[in-house]
């Protein structure tokens, strides 16, 4: 089976590539020849991955699946949320994110957090919504090198490391978008 996942990034499709079986053979955007910019702007993690695949379906017509993660701070009323990517201006870079985010949090007497990943799946003509969540909390500062995005300062619940120190297969275990794929496997199974 070929699936195309709406990505350019070549971190996420990195993080789902490990988790596929061999039988599924994924292509990016990039594979596909789309070059344009889809705009996300819906309101909600979930109406952003159906943005991105539905335009896949529509106007390349394959099979596909994308996703939308954000991180949602409690103390910041779950900002940065759907902005995640884009918190700190448009250029969407990850340092500047992180260093807004730990400028917002400097006061704050608690750092809970969690990644919320959603995947929409486009197969044979219906639509498929899988979502994974990962709670922690926002460290004080950068550790590890790992990873991508906020990576450097979020800690999963029940762990002393940053997803940028873990391995790539500790963090698909434990992981909003590994959970939220590994849902996705489990449907494309039955």
């Amino acid at each position: 089976m070929t699936l195309v996942f709406a990505t350019h990034n070549a971190n996420k499709l990195q993080e789902i590539q490990a988790l596929m079986p061999s039988e599924i053979q994924l292509k990016s955007l990039t594979d596909i020849g789309c070059t344009e910019d889809i705009i996300e702007d819906a309101a909600t993690i979930e109406g952003n991955a159906q943005i991105k695949a539905r335009y896949v379906k529509k106007h390349y017509g394959f099979d596909c699946f994308a996703d939308d993660t954000g991180l949602e701070v409690d103390a910041l009323d779950g900002a940065p949320g759907v902005y995640s990517a884009r918190y700190a201006g448009p250029q969407k870079n990850a340092d500047d994110n992180i260093d807004k985010l730990l400028e917002a949090l400097t006061d704050a007497p608690a750092r809970k957090a969690h990644f919320k990943t959603v995947i929409t799946l486009i197969l044979n003509g219906e639509e498929h919504n899988f979502e994974g969540i990962c709670k922690g909390e926002i460290t004080q500062q950068r550790t590890g090198i790992g990873g991508f995005g906020y990576d450097p300062v979020f800690k999963p619940e029940g762990y002393e490391q940053t997803f940028a120190q873990m391995p790539l297969s500790e963090k698909n275990k434990i992981g909003h978008r590994g959970k939220a794929t590994q849902l996705l496997l489990n449907f494309l199974k039955n």
